[in-house]
């Protein structure tokens, strides 16, 4: 973690505004997580779905051992169709950004932010912004710059007091802040990881660890 007002990239910075930022380069092909929550979030409306039907049979007479049995197999064709749709969706997305993206994250006791780019703008050239922006002084980086933030594709803002969970998956290079009804993924390299979980662990006061 450097702790100085120059921007360093893929570190971890301590900036002039008091706040920390970095720039992480997700390989969609080798860190699964985006693949895995995809998966999850697909299982879990194949698995409502049934749900309602189970319920919507049971208050009309009932089931047999053969219904279920019928609707256990299903499930599992169901549970077969979606995995194979996430792969081909997940392959074909990660083709579109050319299997990579970027994302900034900003961190202090308050919050972390994190803002993802796709092609639009690469790693090297959101570094070199960020930089010229932390050279300028002051507290202008605070700022990011507008344009830079009209370049971010999505944005999502989680604010450390209302963390549930903190999730580490250090060979993922990830962890999760997990509110009650959305979550965040935080990754960092492996010379910040213990910083930053320590930061998080420390600040998100509300969470279980």
């Amino acid at each position: 973690m450097k702790e100085n007002s120059d921007f360093h990239g893929d570190r971890v910075t301590l900036c002039t505004d008091g706040k920390y930022r970095w720039v992480y380069e997700v390989n969609l092909f080798t860190n699964p997580t985006v693949f895995f929550e995809v998966v999850r979030a697909m299982l879990i409306s194949v698995v409502l779905m049934i749900a309602i039907v189970l319920l919507i049979g049971l208050f009309s007479g009932g089931w047999s051992r053969a219904d279920l049995h019928g609707m256990a197999q299903v499930f599992c064709i169901m549970s077969l169709i979606v995995l194979g749709l996430s792969v081909l969706g997940y392959l074909l997305y990660a083709a579109i950004v050319g299997g990579k993206y970027t994302v900034l994250f900003i961190l202090d006791e308050k919050e972390v932010v994190h803002k993802e780019y796709g092609k639009t703008l690469e790693k090297a050239a959101l570094i070199g912004e960020l930089a010229m922006l932390a050279g300028a002084g002051g507290g202008r980086i605070g700022g990011i710059g507008t344009g830079l933030l009209a370049k971010s594709r999505t944005s999502m803002t989680t604010p450390l007091k209302d963390v549930r969970r903190v999730i580490p998956r250090r060979w993922m290079n990830t962890i999760k802040v997990n509110q009650f009804l959305s979550k965040n993924r935080v990754y960092v390299k492996d010379e910040d990881f213990d910083f930053v979980l320590r930061f998080l662990n420390e600040h998100c006061v509300n969470a279980r660890h």
